[in-house]
């Protein structure tokens, strides 16, 4: 189980970042921009350093839903590898079975 700090970190990071995707995806899209004016994609630029650091998806981690493990993560199913195998061996996903060969 990963530390609850973490944890509660990473949510308020990922609604930091659901606050702020909008506005930051203007700023962006005036930036890239071809005819927007050299000033105003200085100041675009300006406004999108002013934002907090934590609005960039970037910064996000993914984590397994149960344990929060960072790392063995799988996002096809949300979970890390020690939940997944545990849920695959009860039948809890269907369709995934152990590999024999």
């Amino acid at each position: 189980m990963a530390k609850s700090s973490m944890l509660e970190r990473e949510k308020k990071r990922n609604k930091v970042v659901r606050r702020c995707a909008d506005k930051r995806s203007r700023l962006k899209a005036t930036i890239k921009s071809p005819t927007t004016s050299y000033e105003e994609k200085q100041e675009a630029m300006l406004q999108l350093q002013k934002m907090p650091r934590n609005a960039s998806p970037v910064r996000l981690r993914n984590r397994c839903s149960i344990t929060g493990r960072p790392k063995g993560y799988y996002r096809k199913f949300g979970l890390g590898r020690n939940k997944l195998r545990e849920a695959a061996m009860r039948g809890d996903i269907p369709g995934l079975v152990k590999a024999s060969w």
